[in-house]
């Protein structure tokens, strides 16, 4: 009876230890992002991390903290070079605080379209900067995902760089947005996005730059009539992680994130397409109208804000177009 109580006694020990060590193994992470709950792109990556979720049977436990709930911006990539359980969802710009040229490749008047974009992230360049990235405490998990070019939405009617002299219009308090505007013929004013809708409805600024999405969204149609498509920014989004975090990840875990995370930048960039054609259309609706621009001749005088910044690599405007006309070519 002893032996038998023993061995009972042991082989239940033993389970304790399969079951606490298959505890140890789920991991927690943050994912923190500015963007609102209710946005494209958060909705999609809470379906991605719901999908991963299930797929592990829970052991990677991704939350969706939208809004600004946890840090943004910088302190949202701190938070992984740190090495915390933590996905910062980021512009490649903040990435540029660590390299330089990711900075570079959010720059003004670089793509047409978002499959432009999503070629140029899969080239030997951006790969060169993810491994130097790494090497500083950031695996980029993927940049794939984009919600909008940025046009110049005002009540006049915008053609070439001459229409836009005098122009007062709202920008984030980002360098490269007030010098890209600057570039453009416009006196850049950088005050909060939530004032925005009275400063124009005052006449403290003459517009603001966004998305179709965002014009929509925020009602600005009700101030503004008019929308010009500069494509003067295209708006993206990389996920970054620790490589130590990473690592604490299973092989067959880290091929589901991935996958999950690819599906989920071709469901978001499916779902922008749509969106930008049914907003256009409710915005024509109340009364908004839109106009093409001399993308020439924008794209010729903010070539010189890529020499404004000395800490991107010599010519990084030349490299980054050479990529881009090949890509061209093989489209």
């Amino acid at each position: 009876m002893k032996k038998l109580l023993i061995g009972s006694v042991l082989t239940a020990a033993t389970l304790f230890g399969v079951a606490t060590t298959a505890a140890a193994d789920k991991i927690n992470i943050n994912m923190s992002l500015v963007f609102t709950e209710n946005e494209v792109l958060t909705q999609q990556l809470i379906q991605v991390t719901d999908k991963i979720r299930a797929r592990t049977d829970g052991d990677v436990n991704i939350q969706v903290f939208p809004g600004g709930q946890l840090p943004v911006y910088k302190d949202n990539l701190e938070q992984v070079v740190n090495g915390a359980d933590w996905i910062a969802v980021e512009d490649l710009s903040y990435l540029g605080d660590f390299v330089p040229d990711f900075a570079a490749l959010a720059g003004p008047s670089l793509y047409r379209s978002y499959d432009e974009y999503l070629a140029m992230m899969k080239t030997d360049m951006v790969a060169d900067l993810s491994a130097q990235a790494e090497k500083k405490g950031i695996k980029v998990l993927t940049a794939d995902y984009v919600f909008g070019f940025r046009h110049m939405i005002t009540n006049k009617v915008i053609r070439t760089p001459e229409d836009m002299k005098g122009m007062r219009i709202r920008v984030p308090g980002s360098q490269l947005f007030i010098s890209t505007l600057k570039a453009m013929g416009a006196a850049p004013a950088p005050i909060p996005f939530p004032e925005t809708y009275s400063g124009v409805q005052q006449g403290v600024v003459d517009g603001f730059e966004g998305s179709i999405l965002t014009m929509y969204g925020t009602k600005m149609y009700e101030v503004t009539k008019n929308m010009s498509f500069t494509k003067h920014f295209l708006g993206s989004v990389g996920l970054y992680i620790s490589p130590k975090v990473w690592d604490k990840l299973t092989a067959e875990q880290q091929k589901i994130v991935m996958e999950e995370l690819e599906a989920g930048a071709i469901s978001n960039t499916n779902a922008v397409v749509k969106l930008d054609a049914e907003f256009k259309q409710k915005l024509e609706d109340l009364g908004v109208t839109f106009n093409e621009v001399d993308s020439a001749a924008f794209s010729k005088l903010t070539a010189e804000v890529y020499n404004q910044f000395p800490q991107w690599s010599k010519g990084i405007h030349g490299t980054i177009n050479a990529e881009l006309e090949k890509i061209r070519a093989a489209q």
